[in-house]
C-alpha cells in the first residue's frame, strides 16, 4: 500500500526501544502469564513482530523502503508488562496534544487519564494547554489537573479539551517546565511535527540524565508517520471525506456537464483522497502528490475532462491538497510548525477548469470540507483504536519505555522508536496495489502528462 521517501538515499534505523532502568515492580494489573485459563495476559517482553514478513523474491509495497536496520528487523509489541518500573501512586503524569485538530484527540486524553487513574492509580494528571506553548515558560495558560469527571464525556465531541497549536518550543525550556510540575511522564499525541518535538524532548531528557519516560500516539490526517500502518482520525477523516464525495456526485449528475471538485486533506501523501474514493466508488478523477500531471496537451486534466463529458455528461474530481504543486507559484513561506505553506490547488483548478471551458457548456460546483473533517468526533472505528493507542501509550510509560510512538504494524500494536518516525515520511508508492485499486476504481488513465 506504501512506500517511504527517505531525506537520504538509504536511512539506517534501529527499532530498539529505550528504558528508564530495570522493572523492579508488580504490575497492579490482574492479568495472567498462562495460555488458555480465560484470563487476559500480560505482554512478554521479548515477543516481537517481524518488520518485512516478505518471502522469495520481489518486494512488497506495504513495506518501508529505503532503510537499513542496524539492529533487529522487528519492532517490540506493546501491552501490559508484568513488572513496571513507575509506582503508580508515586506518579506524576502530563499529557500534550499537539499540532493541528484532528478527530480522537478527545477520546485519546480521555483513554489516557482513565488507564492511568483506575488501572495503575495515578492521582496527578496534569493537561498542558495549546500544545507545547503549555511547556513554555511564557504560557499565560497554566495545566489543568485531570480526573475521571473532567474528562468523562469529551470523547463525544471533536477537537480537544486541551487545546492545540503548531509550532516548537525550546526543549530546554520545555524539560525545565516538566522538572517543575514533577512529571514522571508526558505524553504527547501529534503527528510528524509533533513528534519532532517528543524527540526533542526525549533527547534533552536523557542527556540530563532524567527519568522522565516520554512516549507519542500517533495523530495525523495523513497517515504519513512511517512505521505505522495507521493513525487515529485517518478512518473518521474518511467517511466525512465520503460524504463531500457524494454531494460532489450529486450536484455534477444534477446539472448538464455538471463537475464536481472535491480538495481533500494530504500535504505529501494522498492516503486519505485514495481511501475516500475507494469508499465513495463515486469520483472519476484522483490526483495526489505522489504522481505528477499537467493540465494540457492531449494527455492532460483538461482532454481527459473534455472526453469524460462528452461520454458520461458529468464528472467528480478529488484532489489532495498538496497535489500539482509544480503548477502554482511558490510563496516562500512557511507555517509555525517549518512547514512550507502550500497553494491551494483546489481554487487554483477550480479557476484553471473555467478559464478552459469558459466558451462550453460546464456547471462546476467546489467542495473543500477540510475544517470539517478536523472538527469531527471520532467514528466507531477510531474509537476504539483510539482507546487501545492510549492504554498501551499508558502501560508503556508505566514500564519505563521512553522515547517511542505506540503504532500498529501487521495489525498488532508495537512500540516503536521517536527516531524512526521522525526519520522520513511514508508516501503512496504509485507502483502498489493499493494505487491500482485506485486507478480500477475511478477508470482514470495511469498517467496524465
Amino acid at each position: 500500500m506504501t512506500h517511504t521517501e527517505p531525506k537520504e538515499p538509504t536511512t539506517t534505523i534501529n527499532l530498539e526501544v529505550d528504558s528508564l532502568g530495570p522493572t523492579t515492580k508488580a504490575s497492579p494489573l490482574e492479568l495472567s502469564t498462562e495460555f488458555d485459563d480465560d484470563i487476559a495476559n500480560f505482554t512478554p517482553d521479548g515477543l516481537r513482530i517481524v518488520f518485512d514478513p516478505a518471502v522469495g523474491e520481489g518486494r512488497l509495497d506495504d513495506i518501508d523502503q529505503g532503510i537499513t536496520l542496524s539492529g533487529p528487523a522487528a519492532f517490540e509489541l506493546a501491552g501490559p508488562k508484568q513488572r513496571t518500573y513507575f509506582a503508580g501512586q508515586k506518579v506524576t503524569a502530563g499529557i500534550v496534544t499537539c499540532g493541528g485538530l484532528c478527530p480522537g484527540l478527545n477520546n485519546i486524553v480521555r483513554g489516557v487519564v482513565l488507564t492511568l487513574w483506575h488501572h495503575y492509580d495515578v492521582r496527578r494528571i496534569f493537561g498542558f494547554r495549546y500544545g507545547y506553548r503549555g511547556l513554555a515558560p511564557f504560557t499565560p495558560d497554566p495545566p489543568l489537573e485531570l480526573k475521571p469527571e473532567h474528562v468523562a464525556h469529551i470523547h463525544r465531541v471533536g477537537g480537544t479539551m486541551l487545546g492545540s497549536s503548531r509550532g516548537p518550543q525550546d526543549p530546554a525550556t520545555m524539560v525545565d517546565t516538566l522538572v517543575r510540575h514533577g512529571i514522571d511522564m508526558l505524553f504527547v499525541a501529534g503527528g510528524d511535527g509533533g513528534m519532532r518535538g517528543a524527540q526533542a524532548l526525549y533527547e534533552e531528557i536523557k542527556a540530563r540524565g532524567l527519568k522522565i519516560a516520554v512516549v507519542g500516539v500517533p495523530k495525523t490526517i495523513d497517515n504519513d508517520l512511517p512505521f505505522i500502518e495507521r493513525t487515529f482520525g485517518f478512518d473518521t477523516a474518511v467517511s466525512v471525506a465520503v460524504d463531500a464525495i457524494s454531494a460532489a456526485h450529486v450536484e455534477a449528475v444534477g446539472a448538464p456537464a455538471g463537475v464536481g471538485l472535491v480538495k481533500l486533506m494530504g500535504r505529501h501523501s494522498g492516503f486519505v483522497a485514495s481511501a475516500a474514493t475507494l469508499a465513495s466508488r463515486e469520483a472519476n478523477l484522483v490526483l495526489v502528490p505522489e504522481i505528477a500531471f499537467r493540465l494540457e496537451g492531449e494527455r492532460g486534466v483538461y482532454a481527459w475532462l473534455r472526453n469524460r463529458l462528452a461520454e458520461r455528461g458529468h464528472a467528480v474530481v478529488v484532489v489532495a491538497e498538496g497535489a500539482g504543486q509544480d503548477l502554482l507559484r511558490e510563496s516562500g513561506d512557511h507555517d509555525a510548525s517549518g512547514n512550507a505553506k502550500l497553494g491551494d490547488i483546489g481554487v487554483f483548478l477550480r479557476d484553471a477548469i473555467k478559464r478552459e471551458f469558459a466558451t462550453e457548456e460546464l456547471n462546476l460546483k467546489y467542495i473543500d470540507p477540510s475544517y470539517i473533517i478536523r472538527a469531527a468526533p471520532a467514528n466507531s472505528a477510531d474509537a476504539i483504536f483510539c482507546g487501545r493507542l492510549a492504554e498501551d501509550a499508558v502501560h508503556a510509560a508505566m514500564a519505563g519505555k521512553t522515547g517511542l510512538i505506540v503504532g500498529l504494524w501487521m495489525n498488532r500494536f508495537t512500540h516503536v522508536p521517536l527516531a524512526a518516525v521522525t526519520s522520513q515520511r511514508k508516501t503512496l508508492s504509485p507502483d502498489s496495489q493499493f494505487w491500482r485499486n485506485v486507478v480500477d476504481c475511478t477508470g482514470q488513465p495511469a498517467v496524465l502528462r
